[in-house]
């Protein structure tokens, strides 16, 4: 796997397999590509995915340096990866520095609850949307 000496790519690692075979691998990004959504898992996914030029990675397994954080957790459910496989856990990560407790505890709130301010305008403009999607003969759902 790739990684860098100069520190700009973190700690963090993830292949992932299908049939014993790697299709993807990725590594923690953020730093380098001015990306916070750019860890590990996420390029992996990416990458997975163009690879197999699909959005459904059923059949595959991620291999990942470290527990996956809340985000890359909702990554791996939305490409429908089978199988996660993690070295050290979030706790350990937490330990080196990169603390997500915050993150688990939010998203356990409702949104009334969170720290983030949230404002719902607009919710039957929004609805509207959702409607005229259902009505489309032509959208590919996933």
């Amino acid at each position: 796997m790739q990684h860098s000496a100069d520190g700009r790519h973190g700690p963090f690692g993830a292949v992932i397999c299908k049939n014993e075979q790697i299709i993807a691998e990725g590594w923690n990004k953020v730093v380098s590509a001015s990306d916070p959504t750019a860890h590990a898992e996420i390029t992996a996914i990416r990458r997975a995915c163009k690879q197999l030029n699909s959005i459904d990675l059923s059949g595959c397994t991620i291999y990942c340096s470290c527990e996956p954080c809340p985000m890359c957790l909702a990554a791996i459910y939305w490409a429908k990866l089978d199988k996660i496989v993690f070295a050290a856990t979030h706790k350990d990560a937490a330990a080196a520095g990169f603390n997500d407790s915050y993150y688990y505890e939010e998203i356990g709130k409702s949104w009334e609850q969170r720290t983030l301010l949230w404002k719902q305008e607009l919710r039957d403009e929004g609805r509207r949307v959702f409607e005229a999607w259902c009505l489309n003969p032509n959208k590919v759902e996933y």
